[in-house]
């Protein structure tokens, strides 16, 4: 194993100390492992809390800031953060407005999120919570029970972010993170295992010619293996996934992300870019907003998740709403 790090105990710890150094624009609390926006908290605001395993940056750490989260809880590498570790950055943001936890769907992070709610409401603190599950490659894995929380994670934190910093309350900005969820729908495919500090060797074994079909963002099965073929192929295949599951018709607008997995050259997701452009020109469907890029890693792996989110007019505004965070920046 090959990696920039001092020791695989320190890695968060480590990073923790990084974002400190290089972002001043944020507060990062290494005892409690939170990274805070500057300006939190901010009276009459909802707050915005996400977090999960590490390994996935720059989700979700590279996502605080105005026009997205208040905090953000990182756990070690591909281990849910603990609740009172939650409860830290639900005490931190919160301005009396309530506090919104968007939690990917796995059973660590629910079951922690859920506990933080419980102790933020004996502090007097109301926690809403609204589960992300787009993963459309399989029903149930071995971290959850149902769909798998991905790449729609980042399109719920930055258009409920954007609501919430127009002073939408707790109840409207809960609806429309769990409207955005349920208009979006991902699929995922890996070329390679990616490989964790801790044990030092890929996560499983995946011969030179075969990919990994609806992959997991911890390197968990999807739906089957196959060999590696061409991308135009391999994006019929995810984008029939992601169509047959929520199909979409002449007119519609949408919100696309072509995610690199972490090992993943970006003049490759464009190749993928141009292919999944291809398929929804096609069905006459129109990209409305786009990103191409590394915003939901699996550490190494090499590979690319494709986001697809229905979104009315509502949601695009939002979406181009500013926003400055380390991992999305744009507008005033």
């Amino acid at each position: 194993m090959k990696k920039l790090i001092n020791t695989p105990e320190s890695v968060l710890t480590d990073a923790l100390a990084g974002i400190a150094a290089f972002h001043p624009q944020l507060r990062v609390d290494t005892g409690n492992r939170v990274i805070v926006r500057a300006d939190a908290p901010r009276t009459g605001k909802v707050a915005l809390v996400s977090g999960g395993g590490s390994g996935h940056e720059p989700l979700h750490g590279g996502f605080v800031g105005p026009g997205m989260l208040d905090a953000a809880c990182p756990g070690e590498v591909f281990t849910s953060p603990v609740p009172d570790q939650i409860l830290a950055a639900a005490k931190a943001v919160d301005g009396g407005a309530g506090v919104l936890f968007v939690v990917k769907n796995y059973t660590g992070d629910v079951m922690n999120f859920q506990l933080a709610a419980e102790l933020a409401a004996d502090e007097g603190i109301t926690a809403r919570t609204v589960l992300v599950d787009d993963d459309v490659a399989v029903q149930d894995s071995t971290w959850t029970a149902g769909r798998r929380g991905t790449g729609a994670t980042v399109f719920v934190e930055k258009i409920a972010g954007a609501l919430a910093d127009r002073g939408a309350d707790l109840d409207k900005v809960a609806e429309m993170a769990e409207k955005v969820n349920s208009a979006s729908r991902s699929f995922a495919i890996a070329l390679t295992a990616c490989t964790t500090p801790s044990a030092g060797r890929p996560g499983f074994d995946l011969p030179e010619d075969e990919i990994e079909i609806g992959v997991g963002i911890h390197g968990e099965p999807g739906r089957s293996r196959g060999k590696l073929k061409p991308a135009k192929e391999l994006v019929a295949l995810a984008m029939d996934a992601i169509l047959t599951d929520q199909p979409l018709g002449a007119g519609d607008k949408t919100i696309v992300m072509i995610n690199g997995l972490g090992g993943t050259p970006l003049i490759e997701l464009y190749v993928v870019a141009a292919e999944v452009a291809a398929v929804l020109a096609a069905q006459e469907v129109r990209i409305g907003a786009s990103l191409v890029g590394n915003y939901v890693t699996s550490l190494d792996m090499a590979g690319v998740s494709i986001t697809v989110c229905r979104a009315d007019d509502e949601m695009l505004d939002l979406w181009a709403a500013p926003v400055a965070t380390s991992g999305l920046r744009w507008g005033s």
